[in-house]
């Protein structure tokens, strides 16, 4: 059975400020990681970037950060993901600046770290390459330790997988959009819904 407690108007904005405080100390706090313990990942690595899902994922961007022009990148750590990785920055360093390249492994105590390193320094955005069991992981991390949203994330085709959402948890990755293989826009809203501009 839940208790209420009825408070005056005056004493409940009192409570509401600490309330508050306490929840931003507790970000990025060092506590256990929120990972998923009983995860069988399956090994497999994303198939290598198409031209087509370059350029659509940058044009996507764009017009995503509109003014902003400032990205950090992460990826995994197979070798697809890191080319994908590396393409986008040279691309994206002919319209504005990579504040950091972060990598990180799919299985870790914590991914506190890489987490840490991708929101150093706030960019306006991220741009992921990436598997779906690691990137699940390391988003749940994000949203529990640092103030990374999904709504300023970007990311290849591998992360369109209805696996990812459903790992990473309700809400997590709502907003993350991203390019397919063909040049297709996606996004996820609850799911990922496929082309979408």
């Amino acid at each position: 059975m839940s208790r209420q407690l009825r408070l005056s108007g005056s004493h409940a904005a009192r409570s509401a400020e600490p309330s508050r405080r306490t929840d931003e100390t507790l970000r990025g706090d060092g506590r256990p990681s929120p990972r998923l313990r009983n995860l069988m990942p399956t090994g497999a690595a994303p198939p290598p970037h198409t031209e087509a899902e370059l350029a659509r994922l940058l044009a996507t961007v764009r017009q995503g950060l509109r003014h902003g022009t400032t990205v950090t990148i992460g990826h995994s750590r197979d070798a697809d993901s890191a080319d994908a990785a590396d393409a986008f920055a040279a691309a994206w360093r002919e319209y504005g600046h990579v504040t950091a390249v972060v990598d990180w492994p799919e299985d870790a105590a914590s991914w506190l770290r890489q987490a840490r390193r991708l929101t150093a320094g706030a960019p306006d955005g991220w741009v992921i390459a990436a598997s779906a069991e690691g990137f699940a992981q390391l988003s749940r991390r994000l949203v529990y330790s640092t103030d990374w949203t999904a709504r300023r994330t970007f990311a290849f085709g591998s992360l369109a997988d209805p696996r990812c959402v459903a790992l990473a948890g309700v809400g997590v990755l709502d907003g993350l959009r991203g390019a397919t293989s063909d040049g297709k826009g996606w996004v996820v809203r609850g799911e990922v819904v496929l082309g979408a501009d």
